[in-house]
């Protein structure tokens, strides 16, 4: 393969790549738990928001508070990851 050529390729696919970094950061998903904790992450997995309903606050059981929160976050993480694994897929890469 000449250098010319592989350079060609090589812009390409960071065309590509940068034009999936950018379609990511404009995409968002919900995580939930239990309907009273709600987790909205951005495509790279940056936390946008966190909702929590009053019903789930009990002053008596931080500690099912503090597994709602995190399940909502893995619930929302599980999505980005499969939000990337779509985006990305196809993407070929010379030399690779």
């Amino acid at each position: 393969m000449d250098m010319k050529r592989l350079m060609k390729q090589m812009q390409q696919a960071q065309s590509a790549a940068n034009r999936i970094q950018e379609d990511l950061a404009a995409k968002s998903v919900e995580g939930t738990a239990s309907g009273l904790v709600t987790v909205t992450m951005n495509g790279h997995g940056k936390v946008q928001s966190l909702k929590i309903k009053p019903e789930a606050v009990d002053g008596d059981d931080v500690e099912a508070l503090e597994d709602l929160i995190l399940a909502a976050i893995q619930d929302a993480g599980n999505q980005v990851d499969d939000l990337q694994q779509e985006a990305t897929r196809g993407l070929q890469i010379p030399g690779f």
